[in-house]
């Protein structure tokens, strides 16, 4: 078999899982019900957050917050100040990439190999 095979979790309970986190990707799967969320932090890679269901409260850096519902993708640039809320009653479930991996990020950044 050439292919890996990952499954993602599929309840509705609150989980951050990491699916791959490679020196290339980092893909995670995320489950939030309402009032859960990330703690506020700086995006350490270019993101692109996926919303698989539900509707994602969002604040990026001194912006209000803004709602975005599923099947929207966003890109959101390297170091800039995240806020990711459910606010509403149905679980939110997203799928975040990271890329590049943010521990090549300032290595490609800088024009090196990594």
């Amino acid at each position: 078999m050439i292919e890996q095979v990952l499954k993602m979790y599929t309840g509705n309970e609150k989980k951050v899982e990491r699916v791959i986190f490679d020196e290339n990707v980092h893909y995670l799967h995320m489950v939030f019900n309402k009032d859960e969320g990330l703690p506020e932090h700086f995006s350490n890679s270019n993101v692109y957050m996926t919303v698989v269901r539900g509707t994602l409260s969002i604040g990026l850096g001194e912006q209000d917050t803004h709602e975005y519902e599923a099947g929207t993708l966003l890109k959101i640039p390297f170091q800039t100040k995240m806020n990711v809320r459910n606010q509403h009653d149905e679980t939110l479930e997203l799928i975040v990439v990271k890329a590049p991996a943010p521990e090549n990020y300032n290595m490609r950044e800088k024009g090196g190999e990594g």
